[in-house]
């Protein structure tokens, strides 16, 4: 069947190149993830307040090295763009940010970001998300990026305002969590 809309950004266009490497205000470097990573990933994921939120738990080193491998699979893939985020000079690893569940037809994806204890209370997780954003609006091409969190996940609702995400609705009781189904909250920027 001819499609009557072109696709907003042309399949091939991320996997195209390799992932690039994004500076932020601050010092901040976003790169892409290596498996010498894992032992981080595991410390992450056994955060409380990451395991809380997050619905995947990490057991092994081993797990790890095979998440950190889907998410770089993601690129070729054309679903995931999805960075470690390092601080100042430092080469350790102090937070995550993804733009996922790309979809280059209609030019939309999704935003989810962590932050490691030790890194907390920065705004690293909000110049994460602008600059991963600003790549996605503005380098991919894409038109529409939603993040979702929690609405009792306070401190993600802050970090969607500063980042620039509009508030657009408050889902009820949509998705599971260890504790319960949870409302959550829909916020969104559109590209230029």
């Amino acid at each position: 069947m001819p499609r009557l809309v072109a696709p907003v950004v042309p399949a091939g266009t991320m996997r195209r190149d390799d992932q690039p490497v994004l500076t932020a205000p601050g010092g901040l470097t976003l790169r892409p993830w290596l498996p010498s990573d894992a032992a981080t990933v595991l410390a992450a994921y056994a955060d409380p307040e990451i395991r809380h939120w997050h619905r995947r738990g990490v057991t092994s080193e081993d797990e790890a090295r095979e998440l950190i491998a889907r998410w770089n699979h993601g690129w070729t893939d054309e679903t995931t763009a999805c960075w470690a985020v390092l601080a100042g000079d430092s080469a350790n690893v102090a937070g995550r940010v993804a733009i996922r569940d790309v979809d280059l037809e209609v030019g939309q994806g999704k935003v989810g970001y962590w932050v490691l204890p030790a890194a907390r209370g920065g705004g690293i997780a909000v110049r994460a998300v602008q600059e991963a954003s600003r790549w996605a609006l503005d380098d991919l091409g894409l038109h529409r990026l939603d993040l979702g969190h929690s609405v009792a996940n306070t401190a993600s609702c802050r970090v969607a305002d500063r980042a620039g995400f509009r508030l657009e609705a408050t889902l009820r009781s949509t998705l599971l969590h260890s504790d319960g189904w949870h409302d959550m909250h829909l916020h969104a920027r559109i590209g230029e």
